[in-house]
C-alpha cells in the first residue's frame, strides 16, 4: 500500500521517538510491504514550526530528506494538480497543509496515515483494515 505520512508521524521518526506511536502505526511502518512517501509540504510545516520556535527538530532541517530516505522513504513534491486539486471531501480544518496533503493522496492515489483526530475520519486517511 502506497502511505503519505503526515508531520505528526514524521516528527517522532526523526526524534527517534517511535515509542510515541500507536502499536497499529508501528506494526504499519514495520510493515516493508508498503511504500512510504514523505510530502515537501511536510517539510515545509516542519521546517515553519522549527523557525518560530513551535517545535525543536533534532536533525537539521538540511538533513531531512537525507535522514528520511535513510529510512527508505520517498519525497513527494507539489506541483499544480496538488495545489489546484478540488477535494472529493474538503477536510473539517482549515489547515492548509492538511488540504495540501489530502490533495496529495487524492491525485497520487494515497492514504494518509495521521494521528489528528479531525483526519482520521476522512474518506483518504489510512484506516486498519
Amino acid at each position: 500500500m502506497k502511505l503519505l505520512l503526515d508531520s505528526n508521524i514524521v516528527v517522532p521518526l526523526t526524534r527517534g521517538e517511535i515509542d510515541r506511536l500507536s502499536a497499529k502505526i508501528r506494526a504499519l511502518l514495520a510493515n516493508e510491504a508498503n511504500e512510504f512517501i514523505v510530502s515537501v509540504a511536510s517539510l515545509w510545516e516542519i521546517a515553519v514550526k522549527t523557525r518560530i520556535g513551535k517545535l525543536a527538530a533534532d536533525i537539521a532541517l538540511a538533513d531531512l530528506p537525507a535522514y528520511l530516505a535513510g529510512l527508505g522513504y520517498s519525497l513527494l513534491h507539489v506541483d499544480e494538480h496538488h495545489a489546484l486539486a478540488e477535494l472529493l471531501d474538503d477536510p473539517p480544518t482549515r489547515d492548509p497543509f492538511d488540504r495540501l496533503l489530502l490533495a496529495q493522496c487524492q491525485v497520487e492515489g494515497l492514504h494518509l496515515v495521521t494521528i489528528d483526530r479531525v483526519l482520521l475520519g476522512h474518506p483518504l486517511a489510512w484506516r486498519e483494515s
